[in-house]
């Protein structure tokens, strides 16, 4: 016999699914199918046909499940999604930070880059040429006066015996440099090399320049004839330099800088230019 709520469920009572707890489970749990297809479990009306389709055109979709193993790999790509995006935005963070990093200066920075700069202009400065030429005479005349060039002679020694020859040489400052001329009254080249040394000994008054004639200093006439005019240099008792018949370098006929750049040349005397 149908009941109320049959009556009121009409044609769509096949599809309904029912899930109330007030049923009761004694009487329609024994039954297994009835004539419309329907089975019953649990107090549940459930479509068995789901190709049958009402008059009404309703039909009820049944849902889908994805599956312990769709969740897994939803959950993977997340995690993966978040790692990446947490890697770029350290990117961006180390390169703003960078780039803040370069073109930000502290005050004390600035004061470093003004005093390098500061540092680098006198350096400059420092290495101009005028600067290192004054330098190099400064130095040279400490140099000098260190080592005993401040004594002063400023003229040509006249040696009248070979005991004055001795003494000139032996009593004299190590430090100092003596050039003693053998000459011949007689040649012209000898006249001419003792002018020049009358120069010199103005323009470089802490070298020792001395004269002495050939037959006092006890020279042989073969010596007499061919070595001369003839220039002996002396330092800590000890001859650094020995140069006979100058007149093979500087020809007959030679000035005071002709002299001056011969003895330059063979490291004898210091170019007054460096310390004067």
């Amino acid at each position: 016999m149908a009941t109320l709520e049959d009556k009121l469920l009409g044609e769509k009572l096949e599809y309904y699914c029912s899930s109330s707890e007030g049923e009761d489970n004694g009487d329609e749990g024994d039954e297994s199918k009835g004539a419309s297809g329907k089975s019953r479990s649990s107090g549940l009306t459930i479509d068995t046909n789901p190709d049958a389709t009402p008059a009404g055109g309703f039909r009820q979709q049944s849902s889908t499940n994805t599956g312990p193993k769709g969740v897994v790999k939803d959950w993977q790509r997340f995690k993966q999604l978040e790692a990446e995006r947490r890697d770029e935005t350290e990117r961006q963070r180390l390169a703003l930070a960078k780039k803040l990093t370069i073109t930000t200066t502290t005050s004390a920075e600035d004061e470093e880059r003004k005093r390098q700069e500061e540092l680098d202009a006198e350096l400059d400065e420092l290495m101009s040429e005028d600067f290192l030429q004054q330098y190099q005479k400064q130095r040279m005349a400490e140099m000098l006066r260190q080592t005993g060039h401040h004594q002063q002679f400023g003229q040509v020694q006249q040696l009248t015996s070979h005991e004055e020859f001795l003494a000139c040489v032996e009593q004299e400052n190590k430090h100092t440099t003596i050039i003693i001329h053998i000459y011949e009254r007689q040649l012209a080249a000898c006249a001419t090399l003792n002018k020049c040394l009358d120069s010199l000994a103005s323009d470089y008054p802490s070298i020792k320049f001395a004269k002495i004639c050939s037959s006092v200093a006890g020279m042989s006439r073969d010596f007499r004839t061919k070595g001369l005019p003839a220039l002996l240099v002396y330092k800590a008792q000890a001859v650094i330099g020995n140069f006979v018949r100058l007149t093979d370098d500087l020809s007959d006929d030679f000035f005071a800088s002709d002299v001056e750049s011969f003895l330059i040349e063979h490291g004898i005397i210091v170019d007054r230019a460096l310390y004067n």
